[in-house]
């Protein structure tokens, strides 16, 4: 029995000595922690959870590495590994299924991974090696790639540390696709193409570091080169997207007729549908550029600054119960007031972010009246004027990006020495003035270790600050800088979003490498065009409305019916809610009146979404106690149309004596001049032959005043209930 048992004990020596004889160094930051990250072990969903899993807690990825050392070695009294006998280790014995574990088994005993964590342990988990490297990058290979349906490709992973070496990580990476249906990948990093042509992300992840590869299923079948050669070319825009989708194989759709391209840059660039009058002239002209001078005439109309203000209140315009009537009526007319002069962009954001004063006469205040403290400051300054979402890294490491809490914190220090003096109760919430200023001091300490943080950007130099300047003034010499093109980047995909019915980026204000752009060369020509022509708004407009691309139809062709993001065809949207009740007041002829403002307002001139309004809430517009930048419902739904078809304060508009079919019926029109009209107001267009009959047919033989209003009344209630009405083609 005893020679048993020392022929036991010697085997078992022997097979632990084979792993401690040939065992290399193992960094616990450099191999450990990503281990536990790329099997899940510290991902969201398990022991990586704000308080963990079963009395296990890891930060979120590995992001702080001192926390996750503590909880391996020293938390629950260091039971989770164990030196002197690795292999008993519960780290171990968990992760393989040896023991019950609610993740299940991660990795077997024969892995790498199961070796490195033995070694480590077996070497009496050393926290640091000698000279050991940090890392600097991930490189992915391939970065692009087309793919056929079907086909699998190995993606490779390869870490860059400060040493100059080089290690293939792709085993201890995480894989991800954000189009699971076009391209899959598994957890070896195996992509597989499928069925659906498209384009897809394919997101790889080591420690706290990301690489991407971008793979594209063109169609099948081949498109003569010729056919996007001889493409229209009006500027940069049509050659950049015409590009793309010759890569795709995908074939642009006819442009619009001149009367659906009146109507629908009317609706972008002014937010109103065009009068009959306007329509009847702009079909007369024979000019070969009369779109262009179009363009140039609502570019220079007042509706312009009203339409595109009312689209800014949305991302900044807080809730006046929160800062007080007057400072957010301010702050409304600040904005509108900055759109009525086509004040540059860059000096828009440079007066907003730099704001000080009494929120009763600088609008701008409001911002920091709403904004408290330096860390919500950041968050939207950042989104808005940045596209980098940074509210994940507030609390730990950005899961889908390289942002750390370092980074937010030395951001939000820009604002540590913003400065309040009030007159009113309890601010924000009294009405009273409010005075921003710049404190004689401030700071902003990191959460975890208490560190006093110094301003610092997110990426690049840092401007110099004076002892006696304000932080806020390098901030934004920073965010407007000529190097920094996150800032025009995000500001050209909002319009081109708003245009063209879907962002280059999509959401519009979140650019990560995590999620790219449909087409990277277009976005990057607009965001230089807009810096050159001196961050011009209407430059900007001007230059997507007079592009071939921005007149395609929206009606599909055999070759681009499932493409919804590389602009071969127009994308529809439902009117804008303010939009639509101004047009409905234009159509009937009945002005709408809001309560606080003055008779005649228009709905896209109301300076808070406090104003009571039934139809603008159906149709979407933002809910007032949700904080900017708010979110609208752009979607058509069941709700809408039921509003459209049977709310009293529309049908009263319809049937009023003072309404545009009385006032008709009531001329000496004949039917079909009464149906022509209805049919300029509703739809920027003539009726058809079929349309013109049919519309005729409703007044009889025409005398009966009472039929004829009757039938001008029907016939506008029913074109007013259209998609073609509702929706901009």
């Amino acid at each position: 029995m005893c020679r048993n048992h020392a022929i036991f004990a010697s085997l078992f020596l022997a097979f632990a000595n084979s792993f401690s004889m040939a065992a290399e160094p193992v960094s616990f930051e450099l191999q450990v922690q990503p281990i536990m990250a790329a099997r899940g072990c510290s991902q969201g969903a398990c022991h990586g959870k704000q308080r963990g899993q079963n009395g296990f807690q890891l930060s979120l990825l590995g992001f702080d590495s001192d926390f996750d050392y503590a909880a391996l070695t020293k938390n629950a009294r260091g039971r989770r590994v164990f030196p002197a006998s690795p292999e008993r280790s519960l780290l171990l014995h968990k992760a393989t299924g040896q023991a019950p574990h609610g993740g299940g088994q991660r990795f077997a005993v024969e892995s790498d991974e199961y070796r490195i964590l033995y070694d480590w342990i077996d070497a009496g988990l050393p926290r640091s090696l000698p000279n050991e490297p940090t890392l600097t990058s991930v490189t992915a290979a391939p970065t692009e790639k087309f793919m056929k349906p079907g086909e699998k490709l190995q993606f490779a992973v390869t870490a860059h540390y400060s040493d100059g070496t080089t290690h293939d990580v792709t085993g201890m990476s995480m894989f991800q696709s954000n189009e699971g249906a076009i391209v899959s990948v598994n957890d070896k990093g195996m992509m597989e193409a499928g069925p659906i042509p498209g384009e897809a992300s394919i997101m790889a992840r080591f420690m706290n570091v990301i690489a991407t590869c971008n793979v594209a299923i063109p169609l099948e079948g081949e498109v003569p080169n010729e056919l996007y050669e001889n493409l229209p070319r009006k500027n940069f825009i049509d050659d950049l997207v015409w590009q793309k989708l010759k890569s795709l194989g995908i074939t642009p759709s006819e442009p619009v007729d001149d009367v659906k391209f009146m109507r629908r840059v009317y609706i972008d660039i002014i937010g109103t549908l065009p009068k009959p009058d306007e329509v009847r002239e702009f079909l007369a002209d024979s000019s070969d550029n009369k779109r262009e001078a179009l363009i140039d005439r609502l570019l220079d109309r007042p509706e312009y600054a009203e339409h595109w203000a009312n689209k800014w209140a949305d991302l900044l315009r807080p809730n006046p119960y929160r800062v007080g009537i007057k400072a957010v009526l301010n702050y409304d007319n600040w904005i509108r007031t900055s759109f009525r002069q086509d004040k540059p962009y860059d000096q828009f954001v440079r007066e907003l972010v730099t704001a000080q004063g009494s929120t009763w006469h600088n609008g701008a205040a409001t911002l920091f009246r709403d904004r408290r403290s330096p860390d919500e400051i950041t968050t939207i300054v950042t989104q808005l004027f940045l596209g980098i979402r940074l509210e994940c890294a507030k609390c730990h490491h950005h899961p889908f990006e390289k942002w750390t809490q370092d980074d937010f914190y030395g951001f939000a220090a820009y604002f540590a020495r913003v400065g309040r003096k009030g007159t009113g109760l309890s601010p924000p919430i009294s009405g009273g003035e409010e005075i921003v200023l710049t404190a004689k001091s401030g700071s902003v300490s990191h959460p975890l270790t208490g560190e006093k943080l110094d301003p610092k950007p997110l990426f690049g130099e840092a401007p110099a600050i004076a002892d006696d300047q304000d932080p806020r003034d390098a901030l934004a010499e920073w965010i407007t800088s000529p190097e920094n093109d996150y800032f025009t980047q995000v500001m050209v995909n909002r319009v081109w979003a708003d245009l063209m019915g879907r962002g280059i980026v999509v959401p519009v204000d979140d650019l990560r490498a995590t999620n790219p752009p449909s087409n990277g060369p277009l976005l990057n020509a607009l965001g230089k065009d807009f810096r050159d022509k001196q961050f011009s708004l209407k430059q900007l407009l001007r230059t997507i409305t007079t592009s071939y691309v921005y007149s395609l139809s929206s009606d599909p062709t055999e070759r681009n019916v499932g493409d919804t993001r590389n602009y071969s065809r127009h994308y529809r949207q439902r009117l804008r809610a303010e939009v639509l009740m101004d047009a409905m007041s234009d159509i009937t002829g009945v002005p709408d009146s809001f309560a606080g403002m003055p008779p005649g307002s228009r709905a896209k001139e109301i300076w808070t979404h406090r104003v009571t309004s039934l139809f603008l809430d159906t149709f979407g517009r933002p809910d007032p106690n949700q904080d900017p930048p708010c979110e609208r419902q752009e979607d058509a739904t069941v709700t809408q149309a039921l509003h459209m078809m049977n709310a009293l304060d529309l049908h009263n508009k319809v049937i009023s004596d003072k309404a545009r079919p009385a006032v008709l019926a009531g001329s000496e029109a004949a039917p079909d001049k009464i149906a022509e009209e209805l049919y300029l107001l509703v739809y920027g267009r003539m009726p058809d032959d079929d349309e013109r009959r049919f519309a005729v047919s409703l007044f009889g033989d025409g005398k009966d005043k009472k039929v004829r209003r009757q039938a001008a009344e029907d016939l506008l209630w029913a074109l007013v209930n259209t998609p073609e009405f509702l929706f901009k083609d």
